[in-house]
């Protein structure tokens, strides 16, 4: 039994193996893409709007207000990051109804990959709202002695994003091969169902934590203080 799309080799080009994970975050990709081109293709404020429109703009809606709730700064750039992420995760997890699909979200590599672009991401939105010399001032306080445990706890956080959704994703796919391989005539369809809820769970729960780590390095030392107090 195959747990993880890296060991499904798709095709081949040349010594290079093209497997489930790359093919699958492709198709993911696409399918966003073309549902973005297709909700915006006639995108004017005195349009009647469209099902698709109006689901999408709720999900919008409910991004941008769990994201407020966690910043009040810069909360349209936060909300295009995070509410990405958490389109990208939930995608993935979703299309499980598709016969044959593989989440590439159940890659390690995928996980690693999105949490790289947390870390990335957090002294990107630092430096431009607060400045260079305010980022690099956090890693010194409350003194310079703690540098390197700064520096670890930064790292530690991608690390711990992703083996968190690697693990919710493998754990939910090894629970259902076992119900699958004990009841295959009863579990199916709940099993189906479970795994839509919890994928939605996980991308709402990446996204979130991606939105309070950038809050965090947002905050200014005073407000950090008092939240962790």
């Amino acid at each position: 039994m195959q747990l993880t799309p890296d060991a499904t080799i798709i095709f081949s080009l040349g010594p290079l193996d093209i497997n489930a994970t790359l093919v699958f975050t492709w198709l993911v990709m696409a399918v966003l893409t073309g549902v973005s081109l297709l909700v915006s293709r006639k995108l004017q404020p005195d349009a009647p709007p469209s099902l698709l429109r109006g689901a999408l703009e709720v999900v919008v809606k409910a991004i941008e207000q769990q994201v407020s709730e966690v910043t009040d700064r810069a909360v349209r750039p936060v909300l295009y990051f995070a509410g990405t992420l958490f389109l990208f995760v939930a995608a993935s997890n979703l299309l499980l109804v598709v016969p044959g699909f593989q989440p590439p979200t159940g890659s390690l590599s995928t996980t690693v990959a999105l949490t790289i672009t947390i870390l990335l991401a957090v002294p990107v939105f630092s430096i431009r709202h607060q400045g260079l010399g305010h980022y690099l001032r956090q890693f010194i306080q409350p003194t310079w002695l703690l540098l390197p445990f700064n520096l670890i706890g930064e790292f530690s956080k991608a690390i711990s994003l992703s083996i968190r959704l690697y693990g919710n994703v493998m754990s939910g796919a090894v629970i259902a091969a076992i119900l699958l391989g004990v009841a295959p005539f009863f579990f199916p369809v709940l099993m189906e169902m479970l795994g839509l809820i919890t994928g939605l769970i996980q991308a709402y729960i990446f996204s979130i934590l991606a939105a309070v780590y950038i809050a965090s390095a947002l905050a200014s030392p005073e407000g950090r203080s008092a939240t962790k107090s």
